[in-house]
């Protein structure tokens, strides 16, 4: 990758950030890493993360990992996406056509489904939920195992409550127990136009949904605390605030925003 470009990988097995709330820059992109209250009987953090960023080729790619019982399958998932990151970069700097994430649709289903990868999972311990997220041009693409959340914040989309894009599904997940060791494997995909003007893309695992009193359980919280604070800063208010309601989970998120300058689709008569 070139000088504009940058990448970052996690897993809370390195460090739990357990009573410590994290957040760092990567160029354009916001991670945050908060463990849970050690009072409320946390001590220790299964989530994981990675992100890729090119902006000379005008893209970035996004994992968010919630595993449980070990980070076992998270750490496996993100070694996967790291050896074959060559392959991904090399698809996501060409031009985009309508075939781009058909293609990278196949490579993730290839990667995941491959023996030796399935091999590894069945001698894990535990199983993780799993999303991933690309942007290039005015698209975002994602593929969700699981019930980690995507969210795709715009005005035009507030003013319709529209604000997540995919659903939680509970039952899915990677690792020892495998989804992909079904007959038919079971997940969510798709691709998201962007709206014109300030689009912020907004990924978290579950912690932040199932904290006590659920602050950010309804997804304008997590709008209005975003368009009031800026991503930062907002991601900073969430995990103040889950540590005053005495949060056990841990919360991962990753958080850019995109400003597109091209028309968005509108209805024929708008």
């Amino acid at each position: 990758m070139n000088n504009s470009a940058a990448g970052f990988c996690w897993v809370g097995s390195q460090k739990d950030f357990v009573d410590e709330p994290d957040i760092i820059k990567l160029q354009h992109m916001i991670i945050g890493r908060y463990g849970g209250n050690s009072n409320a009987g946390q001590y220790k953090n299964e989530d994981g993360c990675l992100a890729w960023i090119d902006q000379t080729n005008d893209w970035e790619f996004a994992i968010l990992l919630d595993a449980h019982n070990t980070a076992e399958s998270a750490e496996l998932i993100l070694s996967l996406f790291e050896n074959n990151k060559d392959q991904f970069v090399s698809l996501l700097s060409c031009s985009l056509t309508r075939h781009t994430f058909n293609i990278i649709e196949q490579k993730v289903l290839k990667l995941f489904q491959s023996k030796e990868f399935l091999s590894v999972c069945r001698q894990a311990t535990g199983e993780t939920a799993c999303l991933l997220v690309i942007r290039k041009d005015k698209y975002v693409w994602w593929f969700s195992v699981g019930d980690c959340v995507f969210y795709m914040l715009h005005p035009e989309l507030a003013v319709l409550r529209q604000y997540q894009v995919n659903q939680r599904q509970f039952y899915e997940w990677i690792g020892q127990v495998n989804t992909f060791e079904q007959k038919v494997p079971c997940y969510t995909v798709g691709v998201k136009e962007l709206r014109k003007g300030k689009n912020q893309l907004f990924l978290t695992t579950d912690g932040l949904l199932e904290c006590p009193n659920e602050p950010y359980a309804a997804p304008q919280n997590i709008y209005n605390t975003l368009m009031q604070s800026g991503i930062e800063a907002g991601i900073q208010a969430m995990f103040t605030t889950l540590i005053e309601n005495n949060v056990r989970d841990s919360t991962t998120i990753i958080s850019w925003a995109i400003t597109v300058t091209e028309d968005a689709t509108k209805a024929s008569n708008q």
